[in-house]
């Protein structure tokens, strides 16, 4: 039985993440801030771990009562409250960054020592395309419409992170997927890809095996070059 941690897994693409993930028949871990909002995950047959990424003590009694683990997904992320210049001071990217990055660091840093003794270990962490600066450039692209400088940015060091993990961590599969314009309540739901749509490219490299890749970029369509 294949043992996943999901953070940020009370809602969203989190919540659906750990619905397809029990479906392929993992055991998850549904990590979340607040117990009080573990029903939906409990319902689906997830195990509710009160965790919250900013917050090393709770990272750590959460990584303590896993009894073993193969797949990290890094999902949970906030969007912040800076979407211009005119709104833009260092304490809005250091909030963004507190969660999207360095909440990564410290939940994959605290679980190396579960996922070193997995035969085959895999972590996902969710970025998106808005940190990548080719789709911030192409007025074609949904991304192209965003300002906000402290959710891209901190996607872009998602991704590079990712690249860096992988590099150092060459026994595991280390990868970065990008969820793309999927209707969630960070857009107010506007987004044209179902909740489904956004977690296909997470749930994809989940469950790669150890042929699979690692240091790499995806969407639902396959891989992003770099």
């Amino acid at each position: 039985m294949t043992t996943t941690l999901v953070t940020g897994a009370n809602k969203s693409l989190g919540l659906e993440t750990t619905r397809r993930l029990l479906e392929a028949g993992h055991t998850v871990y549904a990590g979340m801030r607040n117990l009080d909002n573990g029903e939906a995950a409990r319902e689906l047959g997830a195990v509710p771990v009160q965790l919250d990424v900013t917050d090393q003590a709770s990272i750590t009694r959460a990584l303590a009562s896993l009894p073993e683990l193969d797949v990290l997904v890094n999902n949970a992320g906030v969007l912040g409250t800076s979407f211009s210049t005119d709104d833009l001071d260092a304490d809005a990217m250091q909030q963004v960054f507190d969660t999207n990055v360095l909440g990564i660091v410290r939940v994959t840093q605290a679980a190396l020592p579960l996922l070193r003794r997995s035969p085959s270990a895999v972590i996902v962490n969710v970025a998106s395309g808005v940190g990548w600066p080719r789709y911030l450039l192409d007025p074609k692209a949904d991304e192209f419409h965003v300002t906000g400088v402290p959710y891209a940015s901190s996607k872009a060091a998602v991704i590079a992170l990712t690249v860096q993990y992988a590099k150092s961590l060459p026994g595991m599969r280390v990868n970065v997927s990008d969820p793309g314009y999927t209707a969630t309540e960070f857009n107010g739901f506007s987004g044209h890809q179902s909740i489904t749509e956004g977690t296909d490219a997470t749930v994809a490299l989940a469950l790669i095996g150890p042929d699979g890749p690692t240091g790499e970029f995806h969407s639902r369509h396959g891989r992003i070059d770099y």
